[in-house]
């Protein structure tokens, strides 16, 4: 084991100071003078911080924010910080508890620098709400992967669109071996971070391996989450369906196209079969980035993106990296009984593409009947280019431009009377929310019932990016939105006011990346989607994904 140095934390500092920070240069503690932006520090009330001998990646970055360009594709510039963030507005006293933001933070290794959005190690943001105040933080995960690098100052496991360059064909050899029993696979958790229903707290990406626990708190990473049946598959939905009761994922089966349901009960890492789903067309099963329930069913989507063995043997990838395109495979919505594991509808629907479903919920006539299952998602008309357009040149390089491709909140109606055929159509005119579409979040008290209220990241046109903050009413078909010049916000995630019994009575917090290099946390209501508060960091911070609530109780 590597040796280690400990720090002591200095004294409380006065309010109004600039933030503390670990250098890059590990084993020194300096003020950083270059930031612009005062805040309270406490860093005296954070744990002890530990850091290895061993350095950390030195971030280099091609977009400098000191150039007064946006943070949002920089890689971070230290890996953790922690302290107190000066609040303008006034956030809820109600508010307590801690948002948790996942996402890729770190995009290159020393001069090597990371193709994909997709590629970059995973960055843990925090914001921890009490009695109106706003403490902060983040940490790198710590993944295999992102220690390898660390430690090797080279690429060791295979990204989304990044391989390890072999050193010669013997060790080429070896990387096909390793490719096969899913060792030389990445466990970089960059993609999401849920809370089970036993209170532990995992981060999570497409690989089974990379299910990481850390502490939501310290945002130490406690180790990797170990499955303890024998399920096995390198791959699973990057989104699980996670409520206080039951964790549901999909497996796809690379063998036997298909897809296994499965699930696990709180305080338990076993994952139980619920059911298997066989795929109807292509040579292997489409992508299931996520995917929705009712109250009842498990839905389980089959796009015509599917996955590709041959791509991912690859060392340089394709414009669809890891999967490809099968329009003439066809389209398929699939229904499981989530008691019985039976499939009880499966129909042809037109071809989609989607990262992200938002809300499912079961359609019943005059006499308490389920006739249908109405499932909404955000997605792109069918149009793989939005994987491509996430390379960080483009997004570097497009600002200003009109290039986001079209995106809708696509629903899809799917018939349990027996008729083959399903429907897709838009839920409401797209111009509502800029023609932009994805990361999305709703009250979670509605999963899988009818609801009201969406909130996901929208478009001002022209743009590369999603640029706004959208909350779409799926009864008056209308979009309210929230968008700053320059600004990259990330997920809106919605919290609800402890004892509200309307659906939007609640706050959404986004983190954004500002125009300047700054970072915030937004407070919006989510009644009149006005901003009520931010919290600002004091330096920039990279675009995240996904993130979730862990009540302070």
């Amino acid at each position: 084991m590597a040796s280690m140095l400990s720090f002591s934390p200095p004294p409380l500092m006065k309010p109004m100071v600039s933030p503390i920070l670990l250098s890059p240069s590990v084993g020194s503690i300096h003020l950083d003078k270059k930031l612009g932006h005062s805040v309270i520090t406490h860093v005296a009330t954070e744990p002890r911080v530990t850091v290895p001998v061993i350095p950390p990646i030195e971030t280099s970055r091609p977009d400098s924010t000191s150039k007064g360009k946006i943070s949002a594709w920089t890689s971070v510039r230290q890996e953790r910080w922690a302290g107190e963030l000066a609040v303008e507005g006034k956030i809820p006293l109600w508010l307590d508890g801690t948002y948790l933001r996942n996402g890729p933070g770190l995009w290159n290794i020393d001069q090597h620098h990371f193709r994909h959005l997709f590629d970059g190690y995973a960055t843990l943001v925090r914001a921890s709400f009490k009695n109106g105040r706003v403490s902060a933080g983040h940490r790198q995960v710590e993944s295999d992967a992102y220690k390898a690098a660390r430690k090797n100052r080279r690429l060791s496991y295979r990204e989304f669109s990044e391989t390890p360059k072999p050193k010669n064909f013997i060790s080429f050899v070896g990387e096909l071996a390793n490719l096969f029993t899913g060792s030389s696979l990445t466990d970089n958790a960059n993609t999401g971070v849920i809370q089970l229903g036993d209170g532990r707290v995992l981060c999570l990406t497409e690989t089974t391996k990379g299910s990481i626990q850390i502490d939501p708190n310290t945002l130490d990473t406690i180790g990797r989450f170990q499955y303890s049946d024998n399920l096995g598959g390198f791959i699973h939905s990057a989104h699980p369906i996670v409520t206080d009761s039951e964790f549901l994922t999909l497996l796809p089966d690379l063998v036997r196209p298909g897809y296994i349901v499965a699930r696990m009960e709180p305080g338990s890492n076993e994952r139980k079969i619920v059911g298997r789903v066989n795929c109807r067309g292509g040579p292997a099963p489409g992508w299931v980035h996520s995917f929705p329930v009712t109250e009842n069913y498990v839905i389980v989507p089959e796009m015509p993106l599917r996955y590709c063995v041959r791509n991912l043997l690859q060392a340089e990838p394709t414009p669809l990296y890891k999967f490809e395109w099968h329009p003439e495979s066809g389209s398929y919505m699939h229904v499981m009984c989530k008691a019985s594991g039976k499939v009880v509808a499966s129909v042809e629907v037109p071809p989609f593409v989607t990262f992200h479903f938002i809300n499912a919920y079961e359609e019943k006539d005059k006499q308490g009947r389920v006739t249908a299952i109405i499932a909404d998602c955000c997605e792109h008309n069918g149009d793989t280019s939005i994987l491509d357009l996430l390379r960080l040149n483009n997004l570097r390089s497009s600002t200003g431009l009109d290039v986001l491709p079209d995106a809708r909140i696509g629903r899809f109606r799917i018939p349990l009377d027996g008729y083959p055929i399903g429907e897709l159509d838009a839920a409401l005119d797209p111009e509502e929310h800029g023609r932009g579409m994805d990361m999305c979040s709703i009250n979670p008290a509605y999963l899988g019932k009818k609801y009201r209220y969406a909130y996901a990241c929208g478009a001002r046109r022209p743009c590369n990016f999603p640029n706004t903050l959208t909350k779409i009413d799926l009864v008056t078909k209308r979009a309210k939105n929230w968008h700053e010049d320059g600004a990259v916000p990330s997920e809106p995630f919605f919290v609800a006011r402890p004892g509200a019994t309307k659906e939007d009575d609640g706050v959404v917090i986004s983190i954004v990346s500002a125009k300047h290099g700054g970072g915030y946390a937004l407070v919006l209501d989510a009644s009149s989607f006005k901003e009520i508060a931010r919290a600002k960091f004091p330096y920039g911070l990279p675009y995240g994904l996904h993130g979730c609530w862990v009540p302070r109780n």
